[in-house]
């Protein structure tokens, strides 16, 4: 069921990537709850049905208009696809680009290899870089990037090394974007989500859970979906003009900078 929401972004187009299950789900959802022309973004056949009832959820519930494009990021002509079908759905003009699209692998420092190293930073650090690139002639000024970073940017977590260099790294672009692209108010901006309740997190040991909800301030739970969703959706709007260049905590307070 889509969220209520006024409607702040009616007449927007936003791509959303990464976005038939989890946190992108969510955010597309709450993107076409504000008004929002929204093109989702998959990688397998496998998620094919996933995509074609979120697009009819968005259609009945929202009641806006979405459009889904198949499509693996670390295909470096994949970008250009996706903003192709985009055009031809909605317009020529995109108003907001949210890359969601990431892959998380445990990989202990003395196993990784160059192909875990090219799988991780393709598709969470090139493909934001190229998925840019490919808006920008298409980008109705003042724009509106957001690109999910984690708390593991910073955390120094064990096994994680290509994940979190590849965060920490787009946490730099995109303070570097938010300068370059900020002359015409468009904005730049990182939301930082921790613990999530995904079907990526189910299938996380109890004994590592159990740690970090005790170290999150707010009600010692995982987030919802949806709250981070929130926080995206209003990054999106006009309102949140005088914000870039930021990586907002999505946390509950797991991680305090």
């Amino acid at each position: 069921m889509a969220p209520t929401q006024p409607r702040t972004l009616e007449g927007k187009v936003a791509i959303v990537t990464g976005s038939t299950r989890g946190i992108g789900r969510s955010i597309a959802l709450d993107l076409a709850a504000r008004g929002a022309k929204v093109t989702i973004t998959y990688t397998s056949d496998k998620s094919q049905s996933a995509a074609k009832e979120l697009i009819s959820e968005i259609k009945s519930s929202a009641n806006s208009d979405a459009i889904a494009v198949q499509a693996d990021l670390r295909d470096t002509a994949s970008p250009k696809k996706i903003v192709d079908e985009t055009v031809k759905a909605f317009g020529k003009d995109i108003d907001i680009l949210v890359n969601n699209a990431a892959e998380f692998a445990s990989v202990p420092l003395p196993e990784i290899t160059l192909e875990h190293y090219d799988s991780i930073l393709n598709l969470n650090l090139r493909a934001p870089l190229l998925m840019l690139q490919a808006v920008l002639p298409h980008l109705r000024r003042p724009g509106r990037i957001i690109n999910l970073s984690s708390v593991g940017a910073r955390g120094g977590y064990p096994g994680v090394s290509m994940y979190a260099a590849s965060k920490g790294a787009l946490e730099a672009m995109s303070r570097t974007w938010a300068t370059e692209l900020g002359g015409d108010g468009t904005t730049v901006n990182c939301v930082n989500p921790g613990p999530v309740q995904t079907e990526m997190f189910d299938a996380v040991d109890p004994e590592i859970v159990k740690p970090q909800l005790e170290a999150t301030a707010v009600e010692k739970r995982v987030a919802k979906t949806e709250e981070i969703a929130e926080i995206v959706g209003f990054l999106a709007e006009g309102r949140s003009s005088w914000v870039s260049g930021q990586c907002i905590g999505a946390s509950g307070g797991y991680q305090m900078y």
